[in-house]
């Protein structure tokens, strides 16, 4: 299974597949195991949740679930539509992330 996920945590990304098809949020947790992301205001899902302490509210929560990365496309900053991502090595060592949008073509 690949280990390597295409996003980062802060990323703006693009719904490609799935319920929430079309929506754009930003990467609130990743977990490169699993292959999944968390992404604000995507996948919401009713918790019921049991009150832990005395005091505490118990209830139904909306929270967001997991995602697949592979659902997902980056947004790039400087262009503001969703790109696959390319990398390149700078002249000092140093990897960067690029849109690979032909009009385009700047790191992030």
């Amino acid at each position: 299974m690949r280990k390597k996920v295409h996003v980062k945590t802060g990323d703006t990304v693009y719904v490609i597949s799935g319920r929430d098809k079309g929506k754009k949020g930003k990467v609130l947790e990743v977990s490169p195991k699993e292959g999944k992301i968390i992404v604000e205001g995507v996948s919401i899902v009713n918790k019921h949740v049991k009150p832990r302490k005395m005091g505490d509210p118990g209830g139904i929560i909306k929270a967001e679930a997991p995602i697949y990365a592979c659902k997902v496309m980056p947004v790039c900053p400087n262009c503001g539509k969703p790109t696959r991502v390319g990398h390149m090595v700078s002249s000092d060592g140093k990897k960067y992330r690029v849109c690979k949008r032909k009009d385009c073509g700047e790191t992030f």
